[in-house]
């Protein structure tokens, strides 16, 4: 029903009465008049339709102003909305009206004033509170992680048993018993505060990812095997005397794809193999159901937290070497130009040769030392990094963007405590694998979409004109001038203003501030293509151990193409179940995502607690009205709070700058601070600037 009243309101620019609707639906029934206020009290919920005062209902996608999305509450009180399709959109703390962090919130925003109010509170989701008990007079008292929260959680007295001071917890709400008070009880003890790994599994329940698998799941691994039978191999490609080996990380266990390479004439043939996970993970069994749920592992520092459970990530389905394993292989003719002329997409059997590690294959690329065990392997690495140079450039070509962001690594000791921070290593074996990745991706996508057939893609759309010329106006504001036409935003485009970019010291901010003002790429039966990566035909493939739109496109490869199941039937249930499928992912991988930043955020906090007094050269990473941020060479950010200052400075969001009446300080000036303050607790870091060499003279 939800696809046709969408269907109906979609040239619609006036809010229409339930009435009105349903005399073009031509409900007769109170059932089904019922069914259909049910349906859109559903949507309302959802932010797909508006709901005014007089009950008429609106495409929210029709209207002006009016946006929905997660509201992310800052230090300051101030919030901001996380936008499915665009840029985070900021709202004043006096405008919140009651949302609390986290809240699915409907808001009004006009791009003329930059301001938005919150309008509407649609959800409210507390179903995942993490605390800490604290005693507060000789009594036990549940004291919320987020602090953003502000609100009241009385526990029932019977969940309290065994429960004592220190432990971090989860409640579930049971009623709202005030105004921002509410009753619930203890529904897990996941460990005393300062046992190891609790820290990050409690971040990992607050965001709602489920940590254990039921009783159901844990008897259905009773019945997997740990070894492939000739039964299964039957109707394969046999590949396993195929060169065939891997690269990934040196702590990774759970290895999706493979890689082969030859060369025919001139031209390459490249092979993606993919480990079969779908022949493991059936649809409709309880594996399947928690991989939905789950949506997609979570690598939070160095805890993983699996979408399917070990015995199939780390061992059936990983393709670990010298052990025969089942895959789904992507064999690709490349010609010299980088274009894929020919290609295959079947069912295979291979035997990974090697587990190789990126840090060995760079030291082959790109110093020339060949590690022990490498030897023999040393031509055909050569020969991809030849192939992945051609790829990279064929991307390029056509407007494939590199914002050339680092990402940050914590390293821990054996109890799980920050003893470092450091960049991410990228060397040519990683840019190789994710070449490769993405071709095959493109390959399978561009295969079914030429089918016509339901299937699930990895969209990106085109960013806001607007935002990218507020961008363009911040770098004129720096003192830099962009000479790229802005008339028309294409991939090309944006590529263009990053390599005007590229040579200032302002770059890594400026490369993050462009990438933070597009829309964010999210999962979708409707292809709109891949903007970031100028692809037409976009999918995940390569990756269905720990990301569930992957496992569902192995699913529909065996039944389109290797049991070719096209009736109507098929397509029918596969046009429908897919939409839910496309926007669990997408929900699922921002609350990984987002416990991913938490713990980062907190493991940086930790390992700053070891280093306040001591004094670091930085950049200015972010200006608000209450301070600036400060990002130091690890990638470390503390806050420098504008009460620290030492003059009157106001705020003008304009050119991001704090200025008072004899400095100035912008986004990208290098600074020096010292650290203030560190709390692991609250994930927060406080700096403060030292002399007075920081700052632009008027």
């Amino acid at each position: 029903m939800e696809e046709q009243i969408i269907e109906l309101l979609k040239d619609e620019t006036k809010g229409q009465t339930i009435d009105e609707i349903n005399k073009k639906m031509g409900h007769k029934s109170v059932k089904g008049i019922n069914e259909l206020q049910s349906v859109l009290d559903k949507m309302t919920i959802e932010g797909i339709l508006h709901k005014s005062k007089k009950r008429e209902y609106l495409l929210m996608s029709n209207t002006k102003t009016l946006k929905c999305g997660y509201l992310r509450i800052n230090r300051s009180g101030n919030g901001f909305v996380d936008i499915a399709d665009g840029p985070d959109i900021f709202v004043r703390s006096e405008h919140l009206n009651g949302a609390i962090n986290n809240d699915f919130v409907e808001i009004d925003y006009s791009t003329h004033n930059n301001e938005a109010y919150v309008i509407k509170i649609l959800k409210r989701d507390l179903n995942n509170v993490v605390g800490e008990m604290i005693s507060i007079k000789n009594k036990l008292v549940f004291k919320p992680d987020d602090d953003k929260l502000n609100i009241i959680i009385k526990l029932t007295k019977d969940s309290l048993n065994q429960v004592v001071e220190g432990h971090k917890v989860l409640v579930q709400i049971i009623k709202e018993i005030g105004k921002r008070s509410y009753l619930g009880k203890v529904i897990k003890i996941i460990g005393h505060k300062n046992d190891p790994g609790v820290d990050i599994i409690s971040i990992a329940l607050r965001h709602g990812i489920e940590i254990d698998f039921s009783d159901d799941v844990l008897r259905e691994l009773e019945s997997i095997p740990s070894v492939v039978s000739e039964e299964e191999k039957k109707g394969r490609t046999d590949l396993t005397s195929e060169m065939i080996f891997t690269i990934d990380g040196d702590d990774t266990k759970d290895i999706d794809d493979a890689i082969s390479i030859k060369k025919n004439n001139d031209n390459y043939v490249l092979g993606v193999h993919i480990a079969d996970v779908s022949h493991y993970v059936k649809m409709g069994s309880a594996l399947y159901n928690a991989a939905f749920t789950r949506g997609t592992s979570s690598y939070l520092a160095d805890t993983v937290i699996p979408m399917i459970p070990h015995k199939l990530s780390n061992g059936i389905c990983s393709l670990n070497p010298e052990v025969e394993r089942l895959s789904i292989s992507c064999v690709m003719t490349i010609n010299p130009k980088g274009r894929i002329i020919d290609y295959d997409i079947f069912p295979s059997v291979i035997k990974s040769r090697k587990q190789m590690t990126y840090k060995n294959v760079n030291k082959i690329l790109e110093e020339d030392i060949i590690p022990e065990g490498y030897e023999e392997y040393v031509d055909t690495l050569k020969l991809m990094a030849e192939l992945a140079k051609i790829l990279r450039a064929e991307k390029t070509a056509r407007g494939y963007i590199d914002f050339g962001i680092d990402e940050a690594k914590i390293v821990q000791d054996e109890n799980g405590k920050a003893i470092d921070v450091v960049k991410r290593e990228r060397g040519i074996g990683e840019n190789l694998i994710e070449d490769f990745m993405i071709a095959a991706n493109e390959t399978v996508a561009t295969h079914v979409s030429n089918m016509d057939l339901p299937f699930i893609y990895r969209v990106h759309d085109v960013p806001n004109s607007e935002k990218i010329e507020d961008f363009k106006n911040l770098v004129k504001q720096m003192g830099y001038k962009i000479n790229t036409n802005l008339s028309k935003i294409t991939p090309l485009t944006m590529q263009s203003i990053l390599n005007e970019l590229r040579d200032k010291k302002e770059f890594s901010i400026l490369s993050d501030v462009l990438l933070r003002s597009m829309k964010k790429a999210i999962y979708s039966t409707n292809n709109i293509g891949h903007f970031g990566l100028a692809s037409a035909n976009y999918t995940h493939f390569t990756s269905p151990i720990r990301r569930f739109p992957d496992l569902t496109v192995h699913r529909l490869l065996r039944t389109y193409l290797f049991e070719n199941r096209i009736d109507m039937e098929t397509i029918n249930y596969n046009s429908k179940y897919l939409i839910d499928v496309a926007t669990n992912s997408s929900e699922t991988e921002v609350a990984a995502t987002e416990a991913e930043r938490d713990v980062l955020d907190m493991k940086m906090a930790e390992y700053m607690e070891d280093h306040i007094g001591e004094e670091y050269d930085g950049i200015i990473s972010g200006v608000t009205n209450f301070g600036m941020f400060v990002k130091l060479d690890n990638l470390v950010e503390g806050l420098v709070h504008i009460s620290t200052l030492d003059d009157y400075y106001e705020y003008i969001p304009e050119i991001l700058s704090l200025v008072s009446e004899n400095k100035r300080y912008r986004l990208g000036d290098s600074v020096r601070i010292v650290v203030a303050g560190a709390s692991k607790d609250s994930s927060t870091i406080d700096f403060e600037l030292v002399g007075d060499q920081n700052g632009d003279k008027k």
